[in-house]
């Protein structure tokens, strides 16, 4: 299917296709007669929901309290088609997810009548069911691509992640399959993308806010992500038990889980020198990024999270475990890195060596930094959108 070209402004055209339909897990709710979402999934909505006439996304929609992290869609094009919410940590969760199969089938099978291209987000558990529909079943009159979110070389995932990961390796759904990170003996159909979370104008606000940063003690801190504890929170909160307090200025913890309250209560160590956000939406989380010196992220387990892009636009120097695909984008040159393999190098070892750099060194990861930041704008992605996925 060739493209379309619309003209938005003068000297200025950009491809126009007919419907994107997009299947995901993203959490949706109800807020102020409206429907929002995960911030950042809705942000990469909105952009590209100009290069289609239409968009639609089919994710689960919740009935619980709405995450100040939610955004609502921005864009008339993009229509939302709700499906029920489904697993959890109890048995009983997960044999409900039986009874709501076929109306997560009839729900894809309408969203996706007329589609020009369809993207399925993994993993999820219904990727257990919808991978082998669009690999046999569903007539592909679209183009069709899956999204693996996940760890790809995870060596230890969940038996569902697991089952995903090697359905797509094998390319039993003949689809071009976007991952995280460039790895060893990586199928020709798997195509390395950043995930896109940045505009052009923040590359350029971040940049001025970068190169004004001084690296002198005491410093700031930030954690920013679903606290528990895959993502380090309690290797976070040990770690500063063997830090002077004088080095601390701030930590800023933005994010919220299920034991927010006990690491709350084994933080108070601290005082006033750690602050709980809660959930945040995504300018008040850049407000703490631009004053931060350091990022932390003690994560077991990681595809790449795209707050580590954010806080590099502002010269936050990463202090990251080396999970997943972030290794492929930080080392030594630009942060501080954790072998989390290594039973004999802590977090905290590796988060004393960085206070105690000196500030030339850390003004020169933090310049560093910032070219990694320039991979994950929106911009990149759509050109790699078009030229590995949408012109094939």
């Amino acid at each position: 299917m060739g493209f379309n070209y619309t003209k938005i402004q003068s000297g200025y055209r950009i491809m126009k296709r007919k419907k994107l339909v997009i299947i995901s897990h993203t959490e949706h709710f109800y807020s102020k007669g409206e429907i929002v979402g995960w911030g950042a999934t809705i942000n990469e909505v909105n952009f590209i929901a100009d290069y289609w006439d239409e968009v639609v996304h089919v994710a689960c929609l919740h009935k619980k309290d709405v995450p100040k992290s939610s955004l609502p869609y921005s864009k008339k094009n993009i229509f939302f088609q709700s499906i029920p919410p489904y697993g959890g940590k109890k048995i009983l969760d997960k044999i409900l997810i039986l009874f709501k199969i076929p109306i997560i089938i009839i729900t894809v099978l309408k969203s996706i009548k007329g589609a020009s291209e369809v993207q399925l987000r993994l993993p999820t558990s219904m990727g257990l069911f919808l991978l082998p529909m669009f690999s046999f079943i569903i007539p592909r009159k679209f183009t069709f691509w899956v999204k693996y979110a996940g760890d790809w070389n995870q060596k230890k995932p969940p038996f569902s992640n697991r089952l995903q990961r090697y359905w797509l390796r094998k390319n039993w759904s003949k689809c071009n399959v976007t991952i995280n990170g460039f790895w060893q003996n990586q199928p020709s159909h798997c195509k390395s993308f950043e995930n896109p979370c940045l505009t052009k104008e923040d590359i350029l606000n971040g940049d001025k806010i970068a190169k004004n940063k001084k690296f002198q003690k005491p410093f700031t801190f930030c954690f920013v992500g679903r606290m528990d504890e895959v993502k380090g929170i309690p290797k976070i909160i040990d770690s500063f038990k063997g830090v002077s307090s004088e080095d601390i200025k701030v930590i800023h913890m933005i994010g919220d889980g299920i034991d927010f309250h006990i690491y709350k209560e084994d933080s108070k160590y601290l005082s006033d020198k750690i602050i709980f956000h809660g959930f945040q939406d995504r300018n008040y989380v850049h407000k703490y990024l631009k004053e931060a010196h350091f990022f932390l992220l003690p994560s077991s387990a990681e595809g790449f999270p795209k707050v580590v892009a954010e806080a590099a636009c502002y010269g936050v120097i990463p202090i990251v475990s080396n999970v997943g695909s972030i290794s492929h984008y930080i080392d030594e040159t630009n942060g501080f890195v954790w072998n989390i393999k290594n039973n004999k190098i802590t977090y905290e070892s590796i988060l004393k060596k960085a206070i105690d750099s000196n500030s030339n060194e850390l003004n020169i990861k933090s310049n560093k930094i910032l070219n990694v930041s320039s991979l994950f704008t929106f911009d990149n992605y759509l050109q790699k959108l078009k030229s590995n996925i949408l012109e094939k």
